[in-house]
């Protein structure tokens, strides 16, 4: 379909109106609430910014910087083990390749309520109790996120040109020097694309966090979640906003350090 420049058009004038309607007219909704004095017809009655100023201080802001608190550690962690499983992996055939890699995609195919569920039940007595802690909530996330980092890592390492390494083993370089010096810096872009889409996922987790927040402490998606159930829309239309509007800053500026020269 797509071979012919008619096809061509037709399934980009499709890919443009499935985005619109699916994503941008939602997200568009969403900013006119958080806008509205008032919404019972058609479209809002008067525009306020009183919603935002009521999202960015008392204890949204402090959801806001946990989220990004728990994004962070858990994304750095998660590309750091990702990181050391991809790089172990090369070192067996293509058949347990695949049979190990799928240790590590298993948590994505779970549900993240089972996950947060398993955590509970896991770490709620014994030496490594952490129930109703701070702690397991980045537990959590790390859980969700590494399969990403790691699949995003296997596709990096899979791209990159396998004679660099060779020549430099054959000059005499050790693994650990082929590791510092060639492979990982060939890998960084990845390794940095792989930290932003782990930290975007992490910034919008709502299911399993919901189930082992502490009492006292929430996260960003928590607290638009509570201010939904609420009947309160314009201030969590709010707070999405802002989460939404964080999100991607940080994944662009993360993308643009990828791609800086020397790095692609």
């Amino acid at each position: 379909m797509t071979g012919s420049r008619y096809g061509a058009r037709l399934a980009a004038l499709l890919a443009i109106l499935l985005f619109c309607l699916f994503f941008l007219l939602p997200l568009v909704v969403i900013l006119m609430s958080s806008l509205s004095q008032q919404w019972n017809g058609v479209i809002p009655e008067g525009f306020t910014l009183r919603h935002y100023v009521a999202a960015l201080s008392g204890g949204s802001w402090h959801n806001l910087v946990n989220s990004l608190i728990i994004g962070v550690t858990a994304s750095l962690f998660a590309l750091v083990c990702g990181s050391l499983a991809a790089l172990a992996l090369r070192q067996y055939s293509a058949f347990w390749q695949r049979k190990l890699s799928m240790l590590f995609y298993l948590p994505s195919a779970i549900p993240s309520v089972s996950v947060g569920l398993g955590l509970l039940v896991a770490f709620s007595q014994g030496p490594l109790q952490m129930n109703g802690t701070f702690y397991i909530v980045p537990a959590a996330h790390f859980i969700l996120v590494c399969a990403f980092t790691f699949s995003h890592l296997s596709a990096g390492l899979a791209c990159l040109p396998k004679d660099t390494e060779q020549v430099a083993a054959s000059l005499g370089a050790s693994p650990g020097y082929r590791l510092r010096h060639i492979t990982l810096p060939l890998l960084t872009p990845w390794m940095i694309s792989a930290l932003a889409l782990s930290l975007s996922l992490s910034m919008g987790e709502l299911g399993a966090t919901m189930m082992i927040y502490p009492p006292g402490w929430s996260t960003l998606p928590v607290a638009i979640f509570g201010l939904t159930d609420r009947g309160n829309i314009a201030d969590s239309a709010a707070l999405t906003i802002i989460l939404v509007a964080v999100t991607l800053l940080i994944m662009v500026k993360l993308e643009r350090l990828a791609h800086l020269p020397g790095r692609a």
